[in-house]
Order: C-alpha cells, then structure tokens, then sequence
C-alpha cells in the first residue's frame, strides 16, 4: 500500500508502540476517536479477535509485521472516518 505523500499515523504515539500490549492501547485510543455507536463497537470488536487470533504468535520479526500492518490499517480507518465525527 503506497501512500501519497508523507506517511502519518493517526496518532503520534503510534512510533512508540513497540509490544503487543502498547499497540493494543494504541488501537483503543484510536477507536475513541471514530464516531461514538456502531462504528467504534464493530472496531473495538475487531481489535479484540485479531488479539485473540495472534495470542500464540512468538516469533519476534512477525510480531513486528502484525504491529506495523495493524499501524498502517488504523492509519486507513482513521482517514476513512475523519470527517464523520
């Protein structure tokens, strides 16, 4: 995925996020921040089975793919819903 100019996160905190526990948080806060209802229930739900599915994941370099992919979708969620608040 190629992003037109300069990439950014959806919030500043997210190049600090370096463990599971951390992007977890991140992701929550980032989910307070899409409309209040339906759209941030189906979110927070989503972040908790992802977490679920990778719980057993040990492998360090794969924990960094999932935790800068899961960057990169909240980055297009957060774009995707900025104007609806």
């Amino acid at each position: 995925m190629l992003a037109a100019g300069p990439a950014m996160s959806p919030l500043p905190e997210a190049e600090l996020v370096r463990s599971s526990v951390q992007l977890y948080r991140y992701l929550l806060r980032c989910c307070r921040r899409l409309p209040p209802g339906p759209i941030q229930q189906h979110y927070r739900h989503a972040i908790r089975q992802s977490f679920k599915v990778h719980a057993d994941e040990d492998d360090p370099v794969r924990i960094q793919q999932i935790i800068k992919r899961a960057i990169e979708d909240a980055d297009w969620v957060m774009n995707k819903y900025k104007d609806q608040k």
